[in-house]
């Protein structure tokens, strides 16, 4: 199983600001996402979250599972649409019933700019990336500013300990909720 292992939060525009001149140069990524499930609600009710995200000019398909921890499972390949990527998907390693789901629809979205960089420790490679945005759900827009921090490669407990730093540092709230979860609370 592919894994993701992130830890997200909530931040002001101020903060942002100030973590984008503390670590200096960073790539910048246009995103807009597209969130499915069945009109039954699915996925939701496994919290599984099937997307499809525009970064830049690629398309971008991407199944994550619940997991352990700050851990999720995570499969994605690039594909013009969802209905293309699920064989795809599947055959990576996510749940083989997601290739037999009725009538996917779009349930809610999210559109905003990533500035990503690659922080590089002794033990760990973990990706920082600001995002600022607007989340898309029932008719209604909300913007966000939020920060992750994702493991590329390394130690957990680093991940851990370099996330608590930055949020002590620049006075970060934890965000539980995925984007997905918010964006469809709307």
């Amino acid at each position: 199983m592919s894994k993701e292992i992130e830890l997200k939060f909530s931040a002001t525009e101020a903060q942002l600001e100030k973590l984008r001149a503390h670590y200096g140069d960073f790539a910048t990524t246009r995103m807009e996402t597209t969130y499915y499930d069945t009109p039954d609600c699915r996925l939701s009710e496994a919290k599984i979250t099937l997307r499809r995200r525009q970064e830049n000019e690629k398309s971008i398909c991407t199944v994550k599972t619940p997991g352990f921890g700050f851990a999720r499972g995570e499969w994605e390949c690039e594909a013009p649409d969802i209905e293309t990527a699920l064989p795809i998907l599947c055959k990576l390693g996510a749940p083989k019933e997601l290739e037999a789901l009725p009538d996917l629809i779009p349930v809610c979205g999210a559109r905003f700019t990533r500035l990503s960089r690659l922080l590089t420790l002794p033990d760990a490679q973990i990706e920082l990336a600001l995002d600022r945005g607007n989340l898309l759900g029932g008719g209604k827009e909300l913007p966000f500013w939020e920060v992750e921090l994702e493991l590329k490669s390394g130690s957990e407990a680093s991940l851990v300990a370099l996330a608590e730093a930055i949020a002590n540092q620049f006075s970060l709230t934890p965000e539980p909720k995925s984007k997905f979860k918010r964006a469809n609370e709307l």
